[in-house]
């Protein structure tokens, strides 16, 4: 007597155990050995294929086997729940944030990951842009952020890593990682100071304080003793943001 067929969506769970790790989980009845090796391997490829084009600093200080290897276990052990390919590159992220992973790495490779995948990120970000004065007053006025931005904090240098750059000991590095009116994607590097800054300008969107009031506000947190000299610096930061874009203006209320 013929055996039941087995339940599609176990033939489809088992075959995809097989083609994450073809060494240790066995390849379902009736799937031939060479083509479901050629599948497998194209799979791979094509998840390679989007690793290698959003981390290609990762890839390089590695070198080529440490990287395959690393995009073998990601490919083998990480769950993507998502359709999206898009997605892979910060799924990936994930991974060497999170995972427990037996390749040994840097230190600063998760980090220098974020860096990479942060330029995809503010690139396809969707983002609406608040009614607002591009000359207007800073301090006065309520300066507006530019939406299509992500602020890291890193341990490590990583805008200066590459294949004739590995630090040794960690430095505490700030970025703005942001996109233009001309819709290219660009990297800032800034200080604490401006770090904070702009941390409280992020959290400004309800309060609706002044460019003037959140300088007072942060003048007061780090207890400077002339806060009025740190509005006058901060009014020249903020022109610089604005200069570089990474504040649009001041908003029309």
């Amino acid at each position: 007597m013929n055996q039941p067929a087995p339940d599609f969506q176990d033939f489809q769970r088992a075959f995809a155990r097989h083609l994450r790790d073809p060494h240790h989980a066995p390849r379902p009845p009736g799937i031939p050995a060479r083509r479901a090796a050629i599948y497998g391997e194209l799979l791979f490829n094509n998840i390679c294929g989007f690793l290698d084009k959003c981390f290609p600093v990762s890839r390089a200080v590695l070198g080529e086997p440490r990287w395959r290897r690393l995009n073998r276990t990601f490919y083998r052990d990480w769950p993507l729940h998502t359709p999206w390919f898009r997605d892979i590159p910060r799924e990936f992220v994930r991974y060497l944030e999170t995972a427990e992973i037996a390749t040994p790495r840097p230190a600063w490779l998760s980090e220098l990951a974020r860096y990479e995948w942060a330029e995809l990120a503010v690139d396809i970000m969707e983002t609406a842009i608040p009614e607002h004065d591009p000359q207007g007053d800073l301090l006065r006025g309520v300066p507006l952020l530019n939406p299509a931005r992500l602020d890291l904090a890193c341990a490590w240098p990583v805008q200066r890593i590459g294949p004739d750059y590995r630090p040794r000991q960690t430095q505490a590095t700030h970025l703005v990682v942001y996109r233009d009116r001309s819709e290219c994607v660009r990297f800032s590097e800034i200080s604490p100071v401006t770090a904070s800054l702009l941390a409280r300008l992020e959290e400004n969107r309800e309060s609706q304080a002044s460019g003037e009031e959140i300088l007072l506000a942060l003048a007061d947190a780090l207890r400077h003793p002339a806060p009025q000299t740190l509005v006058d610096f901060g009014r020249a930061v903020l022109d610089d943001l604005r200069q570089q874009e990474i504040i649009l203006g001041s908003q029309t209320l």
